[in-house]
This record gives C-alpha cells, structure tokens and sequence, in this order.
C-alpha cells in the first residue's frame, strides 16, 4: 500500500489548526460541532478501514456521516483531507502521563528503559491505528501533542551526555525501526483481510511444492535449517531487533557524560 499524505495541503492552515482555537469555525454561526469531534471520528473511521480498504478510503464524507452531518459542514471547520490528516497524526500520539514523568526523573531508569518504553509506545499506535506507518511523514508537522512528546523524550535522554544532534538521530533511527516491522506485520494482517486466508493456511498451500524443492538436494542449507526456524512472531522479530539496536546505541549512551 502506497503511503499518503496529501501533498496539496495548506500548510498554514494546518499550522493553524493545530496550534489555534479548535472550538468554533471560522466564521458562521455558533457550532455543531466541534474540531476535536471531528478529528476524533476520522481517527475511528481510519482505523475501521486500514486493514481493509486502507486510508485512501477516508473522506470528508465518510467523517461527516459518523457524525450525522452534510459534507459541507465538515468544510467550516477544516478545508480538506490532507489538512484533517495532520491533526489526525497529533491526535494519536500519547506521551507520559505526570506520574511517570516524575518516575523518570534524575535517578530514574536508564537510557534502554526509556527507549524501549518509547518504542513500544509506538508500537501499540501502529497496531492501534493501523494507518499511521503508511502515512508519508517525510515532512511532520510538529503539532501539541508530537512536541510535548519529544520535547519531554529528549529531556530525558540527555542525561546521558550525547549531544542533542546525536539524541535526534537516534531517535530517527529508531522510530524508523520501529515503523518498518509495524508496517510489515500490518501488511500480513492486511493481507488476512484481504484474502480470508490465514498465515498458516497460506503456507500450507506451499507445503508440498516447497518439500519437494528441499529434497531435490538443490538447496542444501535451507533443507538443514532447524524445524523451529521460523517459530517466531511480529512480537518477538520486535522486541529482538529493538534490543540489537539498543546494543548499537550502547558505545554513545553509555561512555561518560560529557
């Protein structure tokens, strides 16, 4: 599935909507509704249709029949798509509630547990709102919630003494990481979906052509793997890769602070 973003945006308004005043359009009279309700129902219309006809298919009229409007009253709160999908993507992020900001005070956890945290946070809204990996984030809006969160991110992480350069880019590589896997184990869940053929099933179709393949003594290696080779989830392919990446951090997080 193609990743998406709208590239006709208004990035002003955009800009405007995230950091304005979301009661009340514009112009008009007092509101029905809200900008909040609104991005709240495309959020719930975009995950009910992620796994099955994909973010393409919300519209700004999709959004206004979960709310029982016209269309055209969507327009006098927000000008289009593209723009919605902005505050859609600040919606959804969560970022540390007071008590666990205090938790991760001075003495608090160290460096792995404060990214492992931050990445299976991530991981969950993947899976939660299984549309926001493919949205094209080449160029993000930085919106309340985007900044709050990284904003209290690297306030932790420099404690360890990496420059704030450094911390960024580990940052990216990691929500990058953690998009990858989220995307290709949606795509499975997609493809169950799509198809009503199931992972197992799928495989046991190619049993026997594989079988035979194997005993051809064309593939070596691969007739000799261990039978428990393949025996693991999206879960576990997750929390594996996360620590291996962790261990590449180690060399810059845990010298001495500079």
């Amino acid at each position: 599935m193609t990743t998406e973003h709208g590239g006709g945006r208004d990035l002003g308004l955009s800009l405007k909507l995230l950091w304005g005043d979301r009661t009340r359009p514009p112009r008009g009279r007092p509101p029905a509704l809200t900008l909040d309700r609104i991005v709240a129902a495309a959020v719930e219309v975009a995950d009910e249709l992620a796994l099955t006809k994909g973010l393409e298919a919300l519209s700004m009229r999709r959004v206004a029949s979960r709310l029982g409007v016209g269309t055209m009253t969507l327009y006098r709160y927000v000008p289009g798509k593209s723009e919605l999908l902005d505050l859609m993507l600040d919606r959804v992020i969560e970022f540390p509630a007071d008590e666990e900001a205090e938790r991760c005070a001075d003495d608090g956890p160290g460096w792995r547990e404060i990214l492992t945290a931050d990445a299976r946070g991530h991981w969950r809204l993947c899976l939660d709102h299984p549309w926001y990996p493919y949205v094209d984030q080449s160029r993000p809006l930085l919106g309340p919630n985007s900044l709050r969160g990284l904003d209290w991110l690297l306030g932790q992480m420099r404690r360890f003494g990496s420059d704030d350069r450094t911390l960024m880019m580990l940052i990216g590589v990691q929500y990058d990481y953690v998009n990858g896997v989220a995307r290709s184990h949606i795509n499975e869940l997609r493809a169950v979906a799509r198809t009503g053929v199931t992972s197992e099933e799928f495989w046991a179709e190619q049993g026997p052509t594989l079988e035979s393949a194997l005993s051809s003594g064309a593939f070596p290696v691969m007739a000799d793997l261990d039978e428990k080779t393949f025996d693991f989830s999206y879960e576990q392919l997750f929390e594996f890769g996360l620590s291996r990446l962790h261990d590449g951090f180690a060399p810059l997080l845990d010298a001495p602070a500079r």
